[in-house]
């Protein structure tokens, strides 16, 4: 039996939220929800699909006079924006600013975050295989009542980082134990060559490590209005030149330890890289990175971070 709930019978509902306080209450800087399930439309590799996302949704509560705001609100005005179309610039503060106007006279201050991953299909080195990889990604905006806003493009990217000084060290070995079986002189070419390929000639190898990088952009005001979510991802792959990889064969093994051989890098050189990308980008007002290499050799990581340094802006703490 479907019952319709009538109006008159809503309006008898007890409703808390609208009861005045007793007395004066203190004004809170954020109320709301956080990990609110929600679908969100993306656009990537020419199509656009629908991926789970976990939304956080506030306002701040400045009438001192109110018992709380009003989170429905929240949820529906979320919910009918992200189903309109793919995130933007735009989208984003045309939501915030439904959020203020939504609880006008209670509130100056409203914000959101979405929280997803991002799969893409990457192709492998060398083979012509391909495979997917999934990106954690996190869009977060701010918007105040006197138009200050606030657009925040996060990214995540695994790659593959070997020590430069374990390295070093291993090659010193190597070049030891050449010494000591062919000593000094000239020595025959078929054989060096016999002896390179085999576990003797390689008698150490420096450790690597499944690494991570973490790049938080703050937009400019004149940036476009399409959110760089896969622009950035491929600078970053790009820039350390190490990304992990999906599917592959022998050959796209080989390559990757070729290109982990050619770019050995410590925590502060894989942060040096991203800096150097994010500085040439007109589109970034500020940034924020971090970068960890889960060590193989230590049960604990090794960590850079670096910010813009802009006043008021993102700090490394």
């Amino acid at each position: 039996m479907n019952l319709k709930m009538q109006p008159t019978t809503i309006s008898m509902l007890a409703d808390e939220v609208s009861r005045a306080p007793e007395s004066v209450q203190p004004r809170l800087a954020r109320v709301g929800m956080d990990g609110i399930e929600m679908p969100l439309l993306f656009a990537a590799d020419g199509e656009t699909f629908r991926l789970p996302a976990k939304v956080s949704a506030w306002v701040d509560l400045q009438d001192r006079n109110a018992r709380g705001i009003h989170m429905s609100r929240l949820y529906t005005l979320a919910d009918e924006h992200l189903a309109r179309g793919v995130p933007s610039y735009a989208a984003l503060r045309g939501l915030l600013e439904a959020f203020l106007q939504s609880h006008e006279g209670l509130s100056g201050r409203a914000g959101i975050a979405i929280a997803s991953t991002l799969p893409l299909r990457r192709a492998a080195l060398l083979s012509g295989l391909s495979g997917w990889r999934q990106y954690p990604f996190e869009l977060r905006a701010e918007l105040s009542a006197d138009g200050d806003f606030s657009c925040v493009v996060a990214v995540e990217v695994l790659y593959s980082s070997t020590c430069p000084g374990s390295a070093a060290m291993s090659r010193q070995l190597v070049q030891q134990k050449f010494s000591e079986t062919f000593g000094a002189g000239q020595v025959d070419a078929s054989r060096v060559a016999e002896w390179l390929a085999s576990q003797e000639g390689a008698i150490a190898t420096p450790h690597a490590q499944r690494s991570v990088a973490r790049v938080e952009v703050r937009l400019a005001p004149s940036a476009s209005d399409a959110l760089p979510v896969v622009e950035w991802i491929d600078r970053i792959e790009a820039a350390l030149d190490t990304p992990v990889q999906a599917a592959v064969r022998r050959i796209d093994e080989q390559e990757f330890a070729r290109l982990n051989g050619e770019n050995p890098m410590y925590c502060e050189d894989a942060a040096r890289r991203l800096v150097a990308v994010l500085e040439t980008d007109a589109r970034i007002a500020d940034y924020r990175l971090r970068v960890a290499h889960l060590e193989s050799l230590h049960p604990h990581d090794a960590v850079a971070m670096a910010v813009k340094g802009v006043a008021g802006g993102f700090t490394a703490g």
